[in-house]
């Protein structure tokens, strides 16, 4: 097994890198793959950028460049649900691009040629991260909805939830990295650590949540998933 590790952001796998033996930096694509082992395990760890695109990107090249045989994104998220707390962990079960719409020629939110609006991630990989973040703090687990937007502006969380009323967070990366692991084969879980309520001070709380707790949490949570066996035997 190889685990490729992705975030978004610096902040959000804050700690990783620097607990990798014998690690190696590879140049690709604009991005920096650092490579070694975590705990036992055979990993690589990068940060993919802001969006879908960028996202997507650095899934596919993980698995086509580097060998990736499963991915795990790490980062954080905007509550979509009265629920989910600031502090609290969801472990995406399924992930929709929110912001997709080729209706009428398909059904909103639907990829076309894939059937699928939502993509699920792999049960063993998922029910293993769940609980390697239980002992951090309080987890959810269901619909996370990816969407290039920031969700912080008045009624948009409201428009979202009307559309999906059953979205747990919201971020801009994981139904992206979803579509290429499904398309390719590969195994994947999300998780994502709420950094605000996706409200008019979504800016505000997310730059000082991403700054104080954010990386504290990723970093224990793939800690927890790691030392909880060096070679798991979850996917395919």
């Amino acid at each position: 097994m190889r685990l490729g590790i992705i975030s978004a952001l610096a902040e959000e796998q804050h700690g990783l890198i620097e607990a990798l033996e014998s690690p190696f930096k590879h140049f690709y694509g604009m991005r920096e793959y650092t490579a070694g082992k975590l705990w036992e395990i055979d990993a690589v760890c990068v940060l993919s950028r802001i969006g879908k695109v960028a996202a997507a990107m650095t899934a596919a090249i993980l698995v086509e460049k580097f060998g990736v045989t499963h991915i795990v994104f790490t980062g954080v998220a905007g509550s979509g649900d009265k629920n989910v707390t600031v502090g609290d962990i969801v472990v995406a079960e399924q992930l929709i691009q929110h912001d997709f719409d080729a209706s009428p020629l398909f059904p909103r939110f639907e990829i076309p040629l894939t059937g699928l609006s939502q993509f699920a991630t792999d049960v063993h990989l998922t029910d293993r991260l769940a609980a390697a973040a239980a002992p951090v703090t309080r987890v959810h687990r269901g619909l996370i909805a990816s969407g290039d937007q920031f969700i912080g502006k008045p009624g948009q969380i409201q428009a979202l939830k009307a559309a999906i009323p059953s979205v747990l967070a919201v971020e801009m990366e994981g139904a992206a990295v979803a579509q290429v692991c499904f398309e390719l084969g590969i195994p994947f879980a999300v998780i994502r650590t709420i950094s605000d309520n996706a409200n008019d001070d979504a800016a505000v709380d997310f730059m000082h949540f991403i700054k104080t707790v954010a990386s504290r949490y990723a970093f224990e949570v793939i800690y927890n998933f790691c030392k909880s066996g060096s070679e798991p035997t979850f996917g395919y």
